[in-house]
């Protein structure tokens, strides 16, 4: 492997074992939900990252290198088989330039939105309320396989007594009609980027689906970084949910507690430490796509 300030060579062996070490971290998150898939199951945290954001397990499995990497040797021809990948003599690499005109614009609004909610201060006082909201006063329940921690009424009562201040739009709009008029932010599809801001749990789970909506010029380390942390904060999203998930070994973060709101926090913190760095690669690599 060679390099320069801008640009990495990688022969074909060097390659080769990246992109098997990327196919085999992925592999230990893609077979079980292909497998409960062929059986007929569901879990509700581990396959909601395949099912909402719709990103099939064959494309996070596909290994790219990323702007900036040519690869060499015979088999690197392959990757020409996606119209964004040129070949001169230093070998094959992903070109920037070839990013469709239509979808510039989609990238510029990407680029402000995260610079926006690098900027601006983290906010940590929702306590995932946000997941409460969507069932408040509702005869329906999005995951109604599961069985609630509290009867709707005391889950009224804890919605009722705690200020509600979701700033995600996607999560806001899974509001019940409700509970939409007690959130103090009201945000919309136009607005959502005014609002972004990286306390959120939504908003750092939201990072992977920015990476591979880049693709195939995210690199795949990217991407798959992106989506390990989003998996555990799903996690911890649905363990700070009214939804009783112990049958699955997940015990409850219990927002409805002092502590339990500490505890949510902490890890708000937590995790929107770790996703700065993800988030600083995101803006770098829209950088490198808009220089034209």
């Amino acid at each position: 492997m060679t390099s320069s300030a801008d640009a990495t060579w990688l022969e074909e062996a060097d390659w080769q074992r990246l992109r098997g070490a990327h196919e085999a971290r992925v592999h230990a998150w893609t077979e079980p939900h292909l497998a409960r898939l062929r059986r007929g199951d569901r879990h509700p945290v581990y396959d909601f990252l395949f099912e909402y954001y719709r990103f099939k397990p064959a494309l996070l499995r596909r290994w790219h290198p990323g702007p900036g990497v040519w690869l060499k040797g015979e088999s690197a021809r392959e990757f020409l088989r996606w119209r964004e990948y040129r070949e001169t003599a230093d070998g094959v690499a992903v070109d920037p330039a070839s990013l469709k005109n239509e979808r510039v614009a989609s990238v510029r609004w990407l680029l402000a939105m995260l610079r926006g909610s690098r900027e601006r201060p983290a906010f940590y006082g929702c306590f995932g309320l946000h997941e409460w909201a969507m069932v408040y006063r509702s005869p329906e329940i999005r995951h109604a396989a599961w069985p609630m921690r509290f009867p709707a009424a005391e889950i009224a009562r804890i919605v009722e007594a705690q200020p509600v201040r979701c700033t995600h739009f996607d999560a806001f709009r899974f509001f019940t009609p409700e509970a939409r008029p007690l959130n103090r932010v009201q945000p919309t599809r136009e607005t959502s980027a005014q609002h972004e801001q990286r306390g959120c749990f939504h908003a750092n789970m939201d990072l992977y689906k920015w990476a591979f909506k880049l693709a195939p010029f995210s690199p795949s380390e990217l991407m798959v970084d992106a989506f390990a942390l989003a998996r555990e904060i799903r996690e911890a999203d649905m363990r700070a949910s009214p939804y009783d998930f112990s049958a699955l070994a997940l015990a409850p973060i219990p927002i409805e507690t002092s502590e339990g709101r500490a505890e949510y926090e902490s890890l708000q913190r937590s995790f929107a430490e770790r996703a700065t760095p993800i988030r600083d690669r995101l803006i770098s690599l829209c950088e490198k796509l808009l220089i034209r």
